[in-house]
């Protein structure tokens, strides 16, 4: 039976878009092959979370170990913390972040000068681009008890004694804060940025011809445009709140035991067990439990979103 001439014409349509864009799809082959090799083929060590690792017999000669490396995060006296400690913080972060770095990005937006405005955006950024190894010794130049910034050339001459930080759990909270979003702020506010020029310009236009104030412009325009952006960039945040920075919480307060109640994190928790007993399957088991538990966190909050704002939603 001969197929309909409007299938024939169909087949052929495709065909030439296909041949059309086979450039485009070889570009981005690099990226796919990159998802495969860094982000799909690992998944299949998921099967340690489930296993009592042994070196000498490798994944598969390894006998089941079932659930009992999970227990380890839900067993151990710790636990209370280290989920408090990676909860609040992120949540801390997700709020303050997002609050400056909207500011910012309003403040960056308002600099008509190109030169000055480049310049701005490259100084905010340049911290994103330090290792987290060199800010923990940025911090430690600061907060060192001997020869620290802060000790020296503050505290002293206001007559205030030294205090020594990495002995002091109550600072913590504030410093972590401080150093996150010190190093964080630019590449969020660049974010914010990116979406504040893509609002039409004639809708200011129009506004300054009503007499709005800049207040007024910022809460009546820019703000409602930026809602998608920032409900976008929240959502992924929530899904990553079971995980925390690994350097920001071990590497800036040097590992330091006195701060343990409040600096330690699931990450930090499981790398000092791993290094203590070595136990590969109890660090894949914490792994893939922050990602179930991330991953539904995203599924429900992108839900809610949906059900309250659906065109905010991400799917």
């Amino acid at each position: 039976m001969a197929k309909p001439s409007y299938a024939i014409a169909g087949r052929r349509s495709t065909r030439k878009k296909s041949s059309r864009y086979w450039l485009l799809y070889l570009m981005m082959l690099p990226g796919l092959l990159y998802l495969l090799i860094n982000n799909y083929i690992p998944m299949f060590g998921i099967i340690i979370a489930f296993k009592k690792y042994n070196y000498r017999k490798g994944i598969f000669g390894s006998s089941w170990a079932g659930l009992d490396n999970f227990k380890f995060l839900f067993s151990t006296t710790d636990a209370f913390v280290i989920t408090r400690n990676t909860i609040l913080y992120n949540l801390v972060f997700m709020v303050v972040g997002t609050v400056l770095g909207v500011f910012v990005a309003i403040l960056l937006n308002e600099i008509t000068k190109k030169f000055f405005s480049k310049l701005y955006q490259t100084v905010i950024l340049f911290p994103q681009l330090i290792s987290m190894v060199i800010v923990s010794y940025l911090a430690y130049g600061m907060l060192s008890t001997q020869t620290g910034f802060i000790n020296n050339s503050i505290l002293k001459p206001l007559g205030i004694g030294e205090i020594s930080w990495y002995n002091e759990p109550k600072y913590w909270p504030a410093i972590l804060l401080i150093v996150n979003i010190w190093k964080g702020l630019g590449y969020s506010a660049i974010m914010y940025l990116s979406s504040i020029v893509g609002i039409d310009k004639s809708y200011y236009e129009a506004a300054m011809l009503d007499g709005a104030s800049k207040w007024q412009q910022v809460r009546k325009i820019t703000l409602p445009f930026l809602v998608p952006t920032i409900v976008m960039l929240t959502i992924l945040s929530v899904g990553r709140i079971f995980y925390s920075d690994f350097g920001l919480f071990y590497q800036v307060p040097m590992n330091s035991g006195p701060l343990y109640d409040v600096t330690s994190t699931i990450d930090t928790y499981v790398f000092r067990a791993l290094l203590q007993q070595g136990n590969i399957g109890m660090s894949s088991a914490a792994g893939l439990y922050q990602s179930v538990v991330g991953f539904i966190l995203v599924v429900v909050t992108n839900t809610i979103v949906s059900k309250v704002s659906p065109e905010n939603a991400m799917y």
